[in-house]
């Protein structure tokens, strides 16, 4: 009985060590990089070094999951290899959960993961294995907690989710709302402005989708030059989609 106390004790006078802040700097810092394969596979070597040595710190886990995302969402033409980043993302993100369910960076990354995977498997697929509700369920816990993370990124996830619906649970016009909010409060987010001329496009409003997506060819990236760049790049398909419906 005496050593199991002692046990006890030694447990709570010697509590699960947390990452180094400056470890975590670098981890920061080697994700505004991310554009830069380069600055990758550094990023993922660090977290991986770092998560052997404390893999329950929630501040390295969520941050693996912020690195899945971003390569998940980056997969638009390999749905094989989307879907199993938006797993690893969803899964890295449900942990984060469990060690913090206050914060809202667990839930954020959860909803995302789960919206990657959907997409690659199909959203009626996802539909059937009843993906929608725990979609909702993570992504609805960080819009209480903070809508504003990430200049407003649960906001744009939640736009995108009526979006991506099919018909009748699509609802554009509720998802333009979404988009704009984040636009209003964040103007420099080049990805509600990116999402809002697709859904404006859908929604048969061309013109106003030309408005959008110019501003996003124009808007600087200084705010995150790898996601405003990787946007940018993106909206030229959806410009020629836009100039084709002008015709």
């Amino acid at each position: 009985m005496r050593l199991i106390l002692l046990a006890l004790c030694a447990l709570v006078a010697f509590p699960a060590r947390a990452a180094d802040p400056e470890v975590l700097a670098r981890l920061d810092a080697l994700h505004a990089r991310r554009a830069d394969v380069a600055a990758v596979k550094e990023l993922e070597a660090a977290l991986k070094q770092a998560l052997a040595a404390t893999p329950d710190d929630f501040e390295l886990v969520w941050r693996q999951a912020r690195l899945l995302q971003w390569q998940a969402d980056g997969a638009v033409s390999n749905d094989k290899l989307k879907k199993v980043l938006g797993r690893q993302t969803w899964d890295a993100a449900e942990k984060a959960v469990k060690l913090a369910p206050e914060r809202v960076e667990g839930h954020y990354f959860a909803a995302t993961g789960i919206g990657a995977y959907s997409q690659a498997v199909g959203v009626m697929k996802a539909l059937g294995e009843g993906l929608e509700g725990k979609f909702n369920e993570r992504i609805d816990a960080a819009l209480r907690i903070d809508p504003d993370f990430s200049m407003g990124a649960p906001l744009l996830v939640k736009g995108r989710y009526f979006y991506e619906l099919p018909w009748p649970k699509r609802d554009l016009k509720k998802s333009a709302e979404y988009y704009e909010k984040v636009i209003k409060k964040h103007p420099q987010m080049l990805r509600a402005r990116y999402f809002l001329a697709e859904t404006l496009l859908k929604d048969d409003k061309a013109k106003q989708a030309h408005e959008a997506i110019q501003q996003v060819k124009q808007g600087s990236v200084a705010y995150d030059p790898a996601e405003g760049q990787r946007v940018q790049e993106w909206a030229k398909k959806v410009q020629a989609d836009i100039e084709e419906e002008l015709k």
